[in-house]
């Protein structure tokens, strides 16, 4: 088997990988979600929770499609065209793994991880 084919299969892996990782954890987050749910009768108090399991497997799934499209962008065509188009794709994921960081985390990535609902980074404290 020549290697392009190797490698082109490799790719192949990790977008399906990445598409098990989302549909997985939206179905796993849904679940918990539900039991959650039918508990308690409150939709209210694990919809947080829910849409940060949800965020969590697209974050994850996204990491496997780029590392898919990288492998086989970069190994197998490499050509102006095809990195261009990969350059767009990463840019567009990267963003969208950005915002749901910030979404999920109710912060920048750069302000540290601190109490919630915590003072902010330049707030000064009480003396």
């Amino acid at each position: 088997m020549p290697t392009k084919e190797i490698i082109q299969r490799i790719g192949t892996l990790l977008d399906l990988a990445g598409v098990l990782v989302i549909a997985v954890g939206v179905a796993v987050a849904t679940v918990v979600f539900a039991l959650r749910w039918w508990r308690t009768r409150q939709v209210v108090d694990h919809y947080r929770a829910y849409r940060q399991g949800v965020g969590r497997a697209i974050l994850l799934g996204l990491e496997f499609l780029v590392g898919g499209d990288i492998i086989r962008t970069v190994a197998v065509s490499p050509t102006f065209t095809s990195v261009g188009v990969l350059a767009l794709i990463v840019l567009v994921r990267t963003f969208l793994s950005f915002s749901l960081e910030v979404e999920l985390d109710g912060r920048w990535p750069w302000q540290g991880k601190g109490p919630i609902g915590g003072s902010s980074v330049g707030a000064r404290s009480a003396r």
